[in-house]
């Protein structure tokens, strides 16, 4: 099994949950085709750096995983098919890319945690005056 991460951007002109079910389709066509998403971050909608199909912003969403080769050709033929993706990137992490990926989803675990914490500690402060 390959190590996959893969960014697509999606017209902003999707309502929230129109989004998210687009987001669960291209989940769905890993999961069938015998992947394992590792990671899913939603970054938001975000400016782009030029426009594309007469849009400036965009919906950008990365989901890592780990499959087979001919998952990708599938994966990027249901990109293509729809029309809610504006662009779409898929590409393979060599070692060296999925261990800094590792790193890099434990360091936003361990910030998430820690601001969670420092709420607690803050409602608890709070209650206790």
């Amino acid at each position: 099994m390959n190590h996959y991460e893969t960014v697509f951007i999606l017209t902003p002109v999707l309502s929230d949950a129109q989004m998210k079910e687009a987001v669960e389709k291209f989940k769905g066509v890993l999961t069938d085709n015998g992947a394992a998403i590792v990671n899913e971050e939603t970054w938001g909608l975000r400016k782009l750096a030029y426009p594309i199909q007469k849009k400036t912003t965009g919906f950008y969403t990365l989901i890592e995983f780990d499959g087979e080769p001919t998952i990708v050709k599938q994966l990027e033929t249901a990109f293509r098919r729809d029309e809610k993706v504006l662009r779409f990137l898929t590409f393979h992490l060599d070692k060296f890319a999925a261990e800094y990926a590792v790193k890099r989803r434990n360091l936003k675990k361990a910030a998430k945690e820690e601001k969670a914490a420092e709420a607690a500690e803050e409602a608890k402060t709070e209650t206790n005056d």
